[in-house]
C-alpha cells in the first residue's frame, strides 16, 4: 500500500513538471522506479551548473527556476535598452529645442530691430509733421499780416 502512494506522488509530481514544462507525458512504468523525464531542449544559461547529486526532479525544478529568472533578466535587460533609446530620443529633442530656441532669439532680435526701425520712422514722420505744421502756421501768420 506505501508503495502506491509514493507511486502516486511521484506521478503527480512527473505530471506536474510535465505541464509546466510542456513536456509529452512519459508512459507510467509498470514497478517503481525513479521519474525520468526527458530535459527540454533550452540551454541552461552558462553562469549555473548542475552538481552531483542532484536528483532529475531537482535538476528540473532547478532548471525551471532559472530560466525564468534568466527571462526575467533578459526583460529588464530590454527594459534598459529601452530607456537609452528613449534618453537618445530626449537627447535629439533637446538638441533641436536648443536650434529652436536659437531661431526664436534670432526672430526676437529681428523683431526688436523692425520695432526700432518703426520707432524711428514714427518719430521721423512726427517731426516733419511737426515741421511742416511749424511752417504752415508761419505762412498763415505771414498771409495774415500782409498788407492790405
Amino acid at each position: 500500500m506505501a508503495q502506491s502512494i509514493r507511486e502516486q506522488v511521484f506521478t503527480d509530481i512527473r505530471r506536474e513538471i510535465e505541464a509546466e514544462l510542456n513536456l509529452q507525458p512519459v508512459e507510467a512504468p509498470d514497478s517503481f522506479a525513479p521519474p525520468t523525464v526527458a530535459a527540454p531542449s533550452l540551454a541552461v544559461p552558462d553562469y549555473v551548473t548542475h552538481h552531483d547529486g542532484a536528483t532529475e526532479i531537482g535538476r528540473l525544478s532547478a532548471e525551471a527556476v532559472v530560466r525564468e529568472f534568466e527571462a526575467t533578466a533578459e526583460e529588464i535587460e530590454a527594459m534598459g535598452a529601452d530607456l537609452i533609446e528613449r534618453v537618445k530620443r530626449c537627447e535629439a529633442a533637446t538638441l533641436e529645442t536648443f536650434a529652436v530656441t536659437k531661431e526664436l532669439e534670432d526672430v526676437a532680435s529681428r523683431c526688436r530691430e523692425e520695432a526700432k526701425r518703426v520707432f524711428l520712422q514714427i518719430e521721423n514722420c512726427s517731426r516733419l509733421t511737426e515741421e511742416v505744421r511749424k511752417t504752415c502756421t508761419q505762412l498763415i501768420e505771414k498771409l495774415a499780416v500782409a498788407p492790405r
